[in-house]
């Protein structure tokens, strides 16, 4: 086990103060959707390992309709117009949680001052 310097301590828990705050989650849930988009793409389609087709041109093609294709998938599953979109399901680990009346943190990097 190391310990960094503490320069780094300090940048470490000052950033992750910043985290914390309404500003730095609103501008991060833009890339958060993102990320979520290219992990499916990468990891459900095979996009980088995948491709039927040498070329360019075709390759390309192929990614088109892939992001149609899961569009349409992901239209299909909204619920109708009015409705509200149910919420996420809770892992086992929050729901232990909630079950022993222990509140969750934001994070599990919750940083004391």
């Amino acid at each position: 086990m190391g310990f960094p310097p503490r320069e780094l301590l300090d940048l470490q828990i000052r950033v992750r103060a910043e985290q914390q705050s309404p500003d730095w989650q609103a501008r991060y849930a833009a890339r958060f959707g993102v990320e979520g988009t290219v992990n499916e793409f990468v990891h459900g389609h095979g996009i980088r390992r995948c491709c039927r087709y040498r070329g360019q041109p075709k390759a390309h093609l192929q990614h088109v309709f892939t992001a149609i294709a899961v569009n349409i998938e992901r239209l299909s599953g909204m619920p109708p117009t009015g409705e509200a979109i149910p919420p996420w399901l809770p892992a086992a680990f929050q729901d232990f949680l909630d079950q022993h009346g222990i509140p969750r943190l934001k994070s599990w990097r919750a940083v004391s001052n």
